[in-house]
Protein backbone atom coordinates (compact mmCIF):
# COMPACT_ATOMS: atom_id res chain seq x y z
CA UNK A 1 0.00 0.00 0.00
CA UNK A 2 1.04 3.58 -0.51
CA UNK A 3 1.47 5.81 2.54
CA UNK A 4 -1.80 7.56 1.72
CA UNK A 5 -3.57 4.20 1.60
CA UNK A 6 -2.00 3.22 4.92
CA UNK A 7 -3.32 6.43 6.49
CA UNK A 8 -6.75 5.82 4.94
CA UNK A 9 -6.74 2.32 6.46
CA UNK A 10 -5.74 3.65 9.89
CA UNK A 11 -8.61 6.14 9.76
CA UNK A 12 -11.05 3.41 8.63
CA UNK A 13 -9.87 1.16 11.46
CA UNK A 14 -11.14 3.81 13.91
CA UNK A 15 -14.70 4.62 12.76
CA UNK A 16 -15.35 6.71 15.88
CA UNK A 17 -14.39 10.32 16.63
CA UNK A 18 -10.66 9.45 16.56
CA UNK A 19 -10.64 8.45 12.91
CA UNK A 20 -12.72 11.50 12.00
CA UNK A 21 -10.37 13.75 13.99
CA UNK A 22 -7.24 12.38 12.33
CA UNK A 23 -8.92 12.75 8.93
CA UNK A 24 -9.79 16.40 9.58
CA UNK A 25 -6.30 17.21 10.88
CA UNK A 26 -4.77 15.42 7.90
CA UNK A 27 -6.88 17.50 5.53
CA UNK A 28 -5.86 20.72 7.31
CA UNK A 29 -2.16 19.77 7.14
CA UNK A 30 -2.29 18.93 3.44
CA UNK A 31 -4.04 22.23 2.61
CA UNK A 32 -1.05 24.23 3.90
CA UNK A 33 1.32 23.41 1.05
CA UNK A 34 0.99 21.24 -2.06
CA UNK A 35 4.55 19.96 -1.56
CA UNK A 36 3.73 18.22 1.72
CA UNK A 37 4.29 14.48 1.32
CA UNK A 38 2.62 11.78 3.37
CA UNK A 39 4.82 8.94 4.53
CA UNK A 40 4.32 5.93 6.79
CA UNK A 41 7.00 5.21 9.38
CA UNK A 42 7.83 3.66 12.70
CA UNK A 43 5.67 0.55 12.40
CA UNK A 44 2.46 2.37 11.67
CA UNK A 45 2.52 6.14 12.06
CA UNK A 46 1.38 8.70 9.52
CA UNK A 47 4.09 11.28 8.92
CA UNK A 48 3.88 14.53 6.99
CA UNK A 49 7.05 15.88 5.43
CA UNK A 50 8.31 18.81 3.44
CA UNK A 51 12.07 19.16 3.29
CA UNK A 52 12.16 17.00 6.40
CA UNK A 53 9.63 15.72 8.89
CA UNK A 54 6.95 18.20 9.93
CA UNK A 55 4.78 16.10 12.20
CA UNK A 56 3.71 12.59 13.12
CA UNK A 57 0.16 11.49 13.90
CA UNK A 58 -1.04 8.73 16.19
CA UNK A 59 -4.38 7.45 17.39
CA UNK A 60 -4.59 6.35 21.01
CA UNK A 61 -7.44 5.06 23.16
CA UNK A 62 -8.54 8.50 24.40
CA UNK A 63 -6.82 10.94 22.07
CA UNK A 64 -5.36 11.76 18.70
CA UNK A 65 -1.83 13.09 18.97
CA UNK A 66 0.10 15.21 16.48
CA UNK A 67 3.77 15.65 17.36
CA UNK A 68 5.91 18.25 15.61
CA UNK A 69 9.50 17.10 15.19
CA UNK A 70 10.94 20.57 15.89
CA UNK A 71 8.02 22.00 17.81
CA UNK A 72 10.25 23.50 20.51
CA UNK A 73 11.55 25.91 17.87
CA UNK A 74 8.15 26.93 16.48
CA UNK A 75 5.91 29.81 17.42
CA UNK A 76 2.63 28.72 19.00
CA UNK A 77 0.69 31.96 19.50
CA UNK A 78 -2.60 30.12 20.10
CA UNK A 79 -1.08 27.82 22.73
CA UNK A 80 -1.99 24.56 21.00
CA UNK A 81 1.02 22.60 22.20
CA UNK A 82 -0.10 20.68 25.27
CA UNK A 83 2.24 17.70 25.47
CA UNK A 84 5.98 16.99 25.44
CA UNK A 85 6.52 20.55 26.64
CA UNK A 86 9.61 19.68 28.66
CA UNK A 87 11.66 18.35 25.78
CA UNK A 88 14.25 20.34 23.91
CA UNK A 89 13.00 19.44 20.43
CA UNK A 90 9.52 17.96 20.04
CA UNK A 91 6.16 19.43 20.97
CA UNK A 92 2.77 17.85 20.53
CA UNK A 93 -0.91 18.54 20.44
CA UNK A 94 -3.22 15.98 22.02
CA UNK A 95 -6.78 16.23 20.77
CA UNK A 96 -9.48 14.70 22.97
CA UNK A 97 -13.04 13.82 22.01
CA UNK A 98 -14.64 17.09 23.13
CA UNK A 99 -11.92 19.33 21.66
CA UNK A 100 -12.75 21.53 18.69
CA UNK A 101 -9.52 21.91 16.72
CA UNK A 102 -8.63 25.39 15.49
CA UNK A 103 -7.77 24.56 11.90
CA UNK A 104 -6.13 27.91 11.20
CA UNK A 105 -3.92 27.63 14.30
CA UNK A 106 -2.88 24.06 13.37
CA UNK A 107 -2.09 25.25 9.85
CA UNK A 108 -0.01 28.14 11.22
CA UNK A 109 2.14 25.67 13.15
CA UNK A 110 2.50 23.47 10.05
CA UNK A 111 3.57 26.56 8.06
CA UNK A 112 6.09 27.43 10.80
CA UNK A 113 7.43 23.85 10.66
CA UNK A 114 7.89 24.13 6.89
CA UNK A 115 9.70 27.45 7.30
CA UNK A 116 11.93 25.89 9.97
CA UNK A 117 12.83 22.97 7.71
CA UNK A 118 13.57 25.28 4.80
CA UNK A 119 15.79 27.49 6.97
CA UNK A 120 17.77 24.42 8.08
CA UNK A 121 18.60 23.64 4.45
CA UNK A 122 20.38 26.95 3.89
Amino acid sequence: MTPGEEIDALIAKHPDWRGARLASIRKAILKVDPEIVETWKWMGSPVWERDGILCVGNIFKTKVSIVFMYGAFLADPEGLFNTQLGGNQRRGIDFFETDVPDEAAVQAIVRAAIDYNLAKKK
